[in-house]
């Protein structure tokens, strides 16, 4: 099954949109549009990998701000406090076991 991200993206009106495009064995790969800020929150028992397709990803952490760039990834070890940013329209991949809340523990 063939998945056209530019189409999922453009057909979104919302500022905030997390859904699961398909699994890959015992993770889920899944589409985010953000736009704002998340709320903060972390995962106990799994990371969460963030890659940034177009825009730029602000991922706030307790010791700083990291700036991720277009083709550019980074992962959230389990069990650390993080929210997510965007101050312009931002396309994201993320993988994550199948058990992750996408709105945190």
């Amino acid at each position: 099954m063939i998945i056209d991200i530019p189409g999922i993206v453009e057909a979104c009106s919302e500022k905030w949109y997390n859904t699961t495009l398909c699994s890959v064995n015992d993770s889920l790969v899944r589409l985010g549009i953000f736009e704002g800020k998340f709320h903060w929150h972390h995962h106990d028992d799994e990371d969460e990998f963030f890659y940034v397709i177009s825009g730029k990803l602000l991922l706030d952490l307790q010791e700083g701000t990291i700036e991720i760039d277009q083709n550019q990834a980074y992962t959230v070890p389990k069990g650390v406090e993080h929210r997510t940013r965007a101050e312009e329209k931002t396309i994201v991949l993320m993988v994550e076991t199948q058990t992750v809340n996408p709105k945190g523990d």
